[in-house]
């Protein structure tokens, strides 16, 4: 997804601080930490630490992701071409839903790619590039090696229509008159008779036929038919050369096309309306112009009207007579705009997609779904996806009665997901007792429904924990729903707030802190800030604070009526100040610990201060990548390009954006030039980086090694310096060297660079000496915060029941990480328990789409015979990766036994 999703710092009004009330901690003395005094009330506790009920998500959310997946694939296999599209935007609404956006994009791209309209092409190659705002550096630097992304290119729209030719008349009356005028006015135009009858059947028979008067008449009064002298001047002249005139006006072009309409000069009609579509420069050229198209019927002037609109978008959006229009459309005049056919969904999809981002609640969201729903949605599933978030809008917007009909519409389509939402209004509109229990009960017939195939989702009892009036019940759901989905954040939230009223205050913690570990959410990094500010620890309110602002600058607290950027203002005040040679130390120490979040905040204190700004961006980048925050990574390294301090850094910068886009040649290109102009440390990484990444050549190894040595000499810091100490013993391990590799290891964890144990560890294991290997990785369990992917290598250093601990601590450290499942169900499978082995991994399919999930369990079903559940494994895996050669294979062969 692109940067538009963070949203800008002025996006709406400040409020005055006092507004909110903030606690008594904005009093204290400066630098005071103190813990929780005994004095300190749960009722002042309560005031701070507010844990909202999960929003109910506008996304598709189908019950069996998987299934539906397998479906789309298989109808892609057998569906004509005028298809795909459609049903890869389908699938960009499932994995939109599954919140993966890499496959959400190439989702996009692949529709946009297999468009076969022009109408279609328009509509995602604008969606595409919507989707990439903030990117566009990236084109400007492969522009400069002769390349740029297609979707970014100009097409010529009325090529792509076909050009409407006028018949020439077939008569041999030589009784007809040659010249004919038309009288307009005062003045008469002198016409060929027999190229002006060429223009139309109406004009034909009125000239030609001999059964009018004006078949034998010398003039001809068409002064009631709204054409000017000069209009009819260059109808002549069209009429003879086939052509209009270059230089022909805006408005007489307008005045000829209406003309043009009423006599059914289909040739003269196609002229004009593409002339016209050649002069639409700007979305304000098009606003005028759309209307008139959708009034005369002129396609091609109304698609690059439309193709105006999209390309500015989303400021587009904000004009008020776009918005007006495109909501105003009936279906005739969409079909102008888009074509017959299934464009009109694809294009109400971007259009109010882009709307909400903007503002979900806002008119222009409403109106562009009421489109959506009522006049592009045809199939069962468009409905089920434009009703839902029509309806999530409704809701928001408080506008209940509504809401409740559009999810009621959404579930009578098949949406289950949307019965959350008449769950949740059923209690707002009476709050009562009988309420509550039918939105408890309609949602326990829901889990009733799911208690077999497919199996419960967390989302059920999620929702069910809203309506237990019980304590303990609720908390019993909660942990269910975290066993069935534990990306799901709103009960590690619950569970930490409840343990905080409490005044369990390491409980609530370590509890906000499971989810931390493996998913850097938002709303979890600010609870945990509230439970600092109740503590009165201010150094790591502060610290969650400037992560928080890391990750999305513009970010507002306290349910949106503070920006988090006022509040590190007035928290800074009560933290120590740290001299530069403070943070470069603490710097160390959290980069040593593998504490990526507090180096994230140390990083953004030094930024305020640090002059060479373009070194801290691209740390920020790096961490920001480890913790799996592509946006936030590429947004910083463009931060460091813009604050590099000569051209070299720059290059390097530019080298890194181009290589974490996927152009691998392009990014080691920049290297080179770099290294032209300087020999530094980040040069040299780069190349070896990207060298050792581009190139199948195992004799690139010496040329790797050669490189990151001299990226050695060059001066840096001991964080860089011990990376490429590990990355080089890394090279040596390859090559088989092992005493170079042990090296290479020991010198890095010399300079503290923790993640060197594992590579020690690697060594160890190559040597046979697998018990100094589980003590080596043991090492880095023990110094390291961040430490899941310690426990699944050092899993690989010891016998069975040993694996099998640490992988189920790998589990609750980050659920993500799929190698436990994997490992737990082929253990299975040798035992010859083939149902728990599935179910093992149906576990995390459920909540991660994940190719070697789906592959192994695919395998799985072909091995106990199942051939119709190894098929829909199959297809929804390419789903997630087409181009996957086992996951082909496999599909191909389970293919062929297919009853």
């Amino acid at each position: 997804m692109g940067m538009r999703r963070f949203p800008s710092d002025n996006a709406c009004k400040e409020p005055l601080l006092n507004s909110i009330n903030p606690q008594s901690w904005l009093q204290v003395e400066r630098g005071k930490l103190t813990k929780l005094s005994p004095q300190y009330s749960p009722s002042s506790i309560e005031s701070l630490i507010k844990v909202p009920d999960p929003p109910i998500l506008p996304l598709y959310k189908p019950v069996d992701y998987v299934k539906v997946l397998a479906q789309i694939h298989e109808e892609l296999e057998t569906c004509p071409p005028s298809k795909k599209s459609s049903l890869y935007l389908l699938q960009y609404q499932v994995f939109k839903g599954l919140r993966e956006s890499k496959l959400m994009r190439r989702s996009l791209r692949s529709a946009w790619l297999k468009s076969s309209t022009i109408y279609e092409k328009l509509v995602f190659g604008a969606w595409l590039k919507y989707e990439k705002q903030g990117e566009e550096i990236i084109s400007e630097l492969l522009s400069s090696f002769g390349k740029c992304a297609n979707e970014f290119a100009a097409i010529d729209i009325a090529s792509e229509f076909p050009f409407t030719r006028t018949s020439k008349p077939l008569t041999n009356d030589a009784l007809t008159p040659r010249l004919v005028s038309f009288r307009i006015g005062n003045e008469e135009i002198t016409c060929e008779r027999r190229a002006i009858a060429s223009l139309s059947a109406p004009f034909h028979a009125m000239l030609l036929n001999g059964c009018f008067t004006e078949s034998f008449s010398d003039v001809i009064d068409l002064s009631e038919n709204n054409i000017s002298p000069l209009g009819m001047r260059v109808i002549s002249d069209y009429s003879v050369t086939g052509s209009l005139n270059a230089d022909v006006a805006n408005g007489l072009l307008l005045e000829i096309l209406v003309f043009a309409n009423r006599f059914c000069c289909e040739g003269l009609k196609d002229a004009c309306d593409k002339k016209l579509a050649s002069l639409v420069s700007s979305c304000q050229d098009s606003i005028e112009l759309m209307e008139f198209a959708l009034e005369q019927n002129s396609p091609v002037l109304a698609v690059t009207c439309l193709k105006a609109f999209l390309d500015e978008l989303p400021f587009s959006l904000e004009n008020e007579r776009v918005v007006e229009l495109l909501t105003g459309l009936n279906n005739q005049q969409i079909s102008i705009m888009v074509g017959p056919g299934p464009t009109s969904f694809s294009l109400y999809s971007l259009l109010s997609e882009v709307a909400m981002d903007l503002n979900p609640s806002s008119d222009t969201s409403l109106l562009l779904l009421i489109q959506l729903a009522q006049n592009c949605a045809v199939t069962s599933q468009q409905k089920m996806i434009a009703f839902h978030k029509l309806a999530c809008v409704r809701l928001m917007r408080k506008e209940y009665l509504e809401a409740e009909k559009l999810f009621e519409a959404a579930l009578s389509e098949g949406h289950v997901y949307s019965v959350t939402g008449l769950a949740r209004i059923s209690c707002i509109i009476k709050k009562g007792r009988r309420e509550k229990e039918w939105a408890h009960d309609k949602i326990t017939s829901v889990l009733l429904l799911s208690s077999h195939d497919p199996p419960p989702l967390g989302w059920m009892h999620e929702e069910r924990s809203l309506y237990c009036d019980d304590e303990a019940k609720r908390l019993d759901e909660l942990n269910r729903a975290t066993e069935l989905d534990p990306t799901l954040t709103y009960p590690y939230m619950y569970r930490a707030a409840c343990l905080m009223r409490k005044q369990d205050v390491q409980s609530a913690l370590d509890e906000i802190n499971r989810v931390l570990g493996f998913k850097l959410a938002l709303e979890c990094l600010e609870l945990r800030f509230c439970f600092y500010l109740a503590l009165e620890d201010y150094k790591s309110a502060l610290c969650d604070l400037q992560v928080i602002l890391t990750l999305c600058p513009g970010y507002r607290m306290f349910e949106g009526r503070v920006a988090a950027s006022q509040l590190r203002v007035l928290v800074r005040e009560h933290v120590e100040n740290w001299t530069t040679a403070d943070c470069w130390l603490q710097l160390y120490d959290k980069w040593s610990l593998v504490d990526d979040i507090g180096s994230l905040s140390v990083i953004y204190q030094m930024l305020e201060s640090d002059s060479a700004k373009g070194v801290l961006y691209f740390r920020q980048s790096l961490l920001l990548l480890r913790l799996n925050c592509p946006e936030a990574a590429m947004r910083s390294l463009q931060l460091a390009r813009q604050h590099a301090l000569s051209e070299a850094e720059r290059l390097v910068y530019e080298g890194w954006i181009l290589y974490d886009s996927g152009y691998c040649e392009e990014g080691l290109h920049k290297a080179e030039e770099s290294i032209n102009l300087h020999r530094s440390f980040e040069a040299f990484f780069l190349k070896a980086y990207a060298l050792a990444d581009s190139s199948q050549d195992p004799s690139c190894s010496s040329t790797v090694v050669s490189l990151l040595e001299e990226a050695l000499k060059c001066p840096s810091d001991r964080l860089r310096k011990g990376q490429a100490l590990n990355n080089l013993g890394s090279v040596y391990v390859d090559c088989g060297k092992l005493d170079a590799a042990a090296d290479c290891y020991i010198n890095a964890l010399k300079i503290r660079h923790t993640r060197a144990h594992q590579g020690l560890a690697r060594v160890h294991f190559l040597r046979n000496d697998k018990n100094a290997a589980y003590n080596e990785m043991t090492k880095l369990i023990e110094k390291a915060r961040n430490n899941a992917s310690a426990y699944e290598k050092r899993s690989e250093y010891c016998e069975r029941e040993l694996t099998k601990a640490d992988l189920e601590k790998v589990t609750s450290l980050d659920p993500l990480r799929v190698y436990p499942y994997r490992y737990r169900a082929a253990v299975l499978m040798d035992n010859n328990k083939e149902k728990e082995a599935i179910a093992e991994l149906s576990r995390a399919i459920a909540f991660k789409a994940d190719l070697h999930l789906l592959h192994l369990r695919a395998a799985f079903h072909e091995h106990i015979g199942d051939v119709m559940g190894a098929l829909r494994d199959c297809r929804a895996a390419l789903s997630v990766d087409p181009n996957h050669q086992e996951m082909l294979e496999l599909h191909s062969r389970v293919n062929t036994h297919e009853p």
